[in-house]
Protein backbone atom coordinates (compact mmCIF):
# COMPACT_ATOMS: atom_id res chain seq x y z
CA UNK A 1 0.00 0.00 0.00
CA UNK A 2 1.32 3.28 -0.84
CA UNK A 3 0.97 6.59 1.19
CA UNK A 4 0.33 9.88 1.09
CA UNK A 5 2.45 12.18 3.84
CA UNK A 6 1.32 15.59 5.18
CA UNK A 7 2.38 17.36 7.88
CA UNK A 8 -0.17 18.78 11.13
CA UNK A 9 0.53 20.85 13.86
CA UNK A 10 -2.30 20.24 16.88
CA UNK A 11 -2.24 24.09 18.63
CA UNK A 12 -2.68 23.54 22.16
CA UNK A 13 -2.99 26.07 25.38
CA UNK A 14 -0.09 25.88 27.58
CA UNK A 15 -0.42 24.94 30.84
CA UNK A 16 0.89 28.18 32.44
CA UNK A 17 0.10 30.92 29.63
CA UNK A 18 0.95 34.19 30.24
CA UNK A 19 -1.16 37.11 32.07
CA UNK A 20 -1.73 39.08 29.33
CA UNK A 21 -5.09 41.70 29.45
CA UNK A 22 -8.04 41.08 27.09
CA UNK A 23 -7.16 43.34 25.04
CA UNK A 24 -3.35 42.23 24.47
CA UNK A 25 -5.05 38.65 23.83
CA UNK A 26 -7.61 40.26 21.01
CA UNK A 27 -4.50 41.50 18.90
CA UNK A 28 -2.75 38.20 19.53
CA UNK A 29 -5.27 36.40 18.33
CA UNK A 30 -5.97 38.54 15.24
CA UNK A 31 -2.07 38.56 14.69
CA UNK A 32 -2.12 35.04 14.78
CA UNK A 33 -5.06 34.55 12.07
CA UNK A 34 -3.00 36.64 10.33
CA UNK A 35 -0.22 34.76 10.40
CA UNK A 36 -2.39 31.27 8.82
CA UNK A 37 -4.08 33.41 6.33
CA UNK A 38 -0.46 34.24 5.13
CA UNK A 39 0.17 30.56 4.96
CA UNK A 40 -2.59 29.35 3.36
CA UNK A 41 -2.25 32.45 0.81
CA UNK A 42 1.15 31.04 0.11
CA UNK A 43 0.02 27.70 -0.62
CA UNK A 44 1.54 25.73 2.06
CA UNK A 45 -1.83 25.29 4.30
CA UNK A 46 -4.45 22.03 3.07
CA UNK A 47 -7.15 22.57 6.02
CA UNK A 48 -7.21 24.63 9.25
CA UNK A 49 -9.66 24.88 11.82
CA UNK A 50 -10.55 25.45 15.53
CA UNK A 51 -11.26 22.63 17.41
CA UNK A 52 -14.50 22.29 19.88
CA UNK A 53 -15.81 20.13 22.21
CA UNK A 54 -12.76 18.69 22.59
CA UNK A 55 -11.80 16.39 25.78
CA UNK A 56 -8.94 18.62 26.62
CA UNK A 57 -10.04 21.85 26.62
CA UNK A 58 -6.52 22.96 25.85
CA UNK A 59 -6.95 21.76 22.16
CA UNK A 60 -7.68 24.88 20.25
CA UNK A 61 -6.79 23.99 16.41
CA UNK A 62 -5.62 21.59 13.94
CA UNK A 63 -3.38 22.50 10.72
CA UNK A 64 -2.53 20.07 7.76
CA UNK A 65 0.42 21.32 5.76
CA UNK A 66 1.91 20.07 2.25
CA UNK A 67 5.35 21.05 3.15
CA UNK A 68 7.87 18.74 6.00
CA UNK A 69 7.90 19.01 9.55
CA UNK A 70 10.73 20.58 9.60
CA UNK A 71 9.35 23.76 7.43
CA UNK A 72 6.29 24.16 9.60
CA UNK A 73 7.85 24.16 13.00
CA UNK A 74 9.93 27.17 11.37
CA UNK A 75 7.16 28.91 10.63
CA UNK A 76 4.93 28.85 13.58
CA UNK A 77 7.97 30.02 15.82
CA UNK A 78 7.22 33.03 13.63
CA UNK A 79 3.54 32.81 15.01
CA UNK A 80 2.70 35.56 17.09
CA UNK A 81 0.78 33.75 19.65
CA UNK A 82 3.20 30.97 19.99
CA UNK A 83 5.87 33.30 20.26
CA UNK A 84 3.75 35.09 22.79
CA UNK A 85 3.35 31.41 25.24
CA UNK A 86 -0.73 31.82 24.64
CA UNK A 87 -0.46 28.78 21.61
CA UNK A 88 2.12 25.58 21.75
CA UNK A 89 2.21 24.28 18.14
CA UNK A 90 2.60 20.18 18.10
CA UNK A 91 4.35 19.23 14.86
CA UNK A 92 4.28 15.46 13.16
CA UNK A 93 3.66 13.57 10.47
CA UNK A 94 0.52 11.82 9.29
CA UNK A 95 0.67 9.13 6.79
CA UNK A 96 -2.88 8.18 5.49
CA UNK A 97 -3.27 5.64 2.35
CA UNK A 98 -2.50 7.17 -0.98
CA UNK A 99 -6.13 9.54 -2.29
CA UNK A 100 -7.90 8.41 0.64
CA UNK A 101 -7.61 12.46 1.80
CA UNK A 102 -8.69 15.48 -0.65
CA UNK A 103 -8.66 18.95 0.27
CA UNK A 104 -10.24 22.22 -1.45
CA UNK A 105 -8.97 25.57 -1.01
CA UNK A 106 -11.21 26.84 0.73
CA UNK A 107 -9.80 30.63 2.62
CA UNK A 108 -9.21 31.51 6.46
CA UNK A 109 -10.26 34.16 7.95
CA UNK A 110 -7.27 36.78 8.52
CA UNK A 111 -9.14 37.92 11.71
CA UNK A 112 -11.80 37.04 14.85
CA UNK A 113 -13.43 40.26 13.08
CA UNK A 114 -14.03 38.50 9.61
CA UNK A 115 -14.52 35.48 11.53
CA UNK A 116 -17.62 36.50 13.45
CA UNK A 117 -18.78 38.19 9.92
CA UNK A 118 -19.10 34.87 8.47
CA UNK A 119 -19.90 34.45 4.78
Amino acid sequence: MRFDQHTVVLLTRPSDPPELPPEAIDRLRDAHLAHQAGLVEQGLVLAAGPLLHADDDRMRGFVVFSIAPDEVRGLYADDPAVRAGLLVARVASWMVPEGNVRYEGVPIRASMLEAAAGD
